[in-house]
C-alpha cells in the first residue's frame, strides 16, 4: 500500500519531527510504502502542501493518508468531514494514528460518520445563532449588511453588461446584453 504521510505545524517556530518519528514508525511497521508531506506556518486559508496533496489524492497517486491526529488534516469538523467523505468515496483510505481511525474498517467508518454528523450539528447550530442575531438586530433598529464606504458614493455604471450565454446545441455562442 502506498500512503502519503502529512505532517503540519502551525508557525515556523515548530517543526514536524515528533510527528514524522511516529508517523514513519507505524508506516514501517505496517509495511507501507510512503512519502512525506510536511506543511509548515499554514494557516486557515493558505494550506499549499495539503492542497497539493489533496490533488495527488484525487488522482489516486496514493491508496491513503497519515496523520497523527486529525486535528493536523483538518481546521473545524466540517473540513474535516467533507474531505474524509471525499477520501473515502474514492476508495482512498484515512489514518489518524493518535485517534486510532481507519475510515477502511467498520469501527473507523462509525467514528467518522459521528464526526460527520456533530460538524453537521455545528453547522446548524451556527446558522441559528447567526439568524436569531440578524433578527434581534433588525428589531433593534439596527442597519443589516456592509457598512457603506466610499465605493458606494461613486456613480455606478447600471447598464451596458454583457454576459455570455453558451448553448451546446446552439452554434454560435449566444451574446444576451444585461440592463
Amino acid at each position: 500500500m502506498k500512503i502519503a504521510i502529512y505532517c503540519r505545524v502551525s508557525s515556523q517556530d515548530q517543526h514536524n519531527e515528533n510527528q514524522k518519528i511516529q508517523l514513519k514508525a507505524y508506516a514501517e511497521r505496517m509495511g507501507y510504502e510512503y512519502q512525506i508531506f510536511e506543511e509548515k506556518e499554514s494557516s486557515r486559508k493558505a494550506r499549499p502542501i495539503k492542497q497539493d496533496l489533496l490533488n495527488r489524492l484525487r488522482r489516486k497517486e496514493f491508496d491513503g493518508v497519515l496523520v497523527l491526529k486529525l486535528d493536523r488534516w483538518g481546521r473545524s469538523l466540517s473540513e474535516l468531514a467533507l474531505e474524509i467523505k471525499e477520501l473515502y468515496d474514492k476508495g482512498i483510505s484515512f489514518f489518524s494514528l493518535r485517534d486510532n481511525i481507519d475510515i477502511s474498517t467498520a469501527t473507523g467508518q462509525l467514528q467518522f460518520h459521528i464526526l460527520a454528523a456533530f460538524a453537521n450539528f455545528e453547522r446548524e447550530l451556527i446558522r441559528e445563532r447567526t439568524l436569531d442575531g440578524l433578527q434581534r438586530a433588525k428589531a433593534e433598529g439596527k442597519r443589516l449588511g456592509r457598512p457603506q464606504g466610499s465605493k458606494d458614493k461613486k456613480a455606478r455604471k447600471k447598464g451596458g453588461y454583457y454576459m455570455r450565454y453558451i448553448d451546446t446545441k446552439q452554434s454560435p455562442p449566444l451574446e444576451v446584453a444585461i440592463s
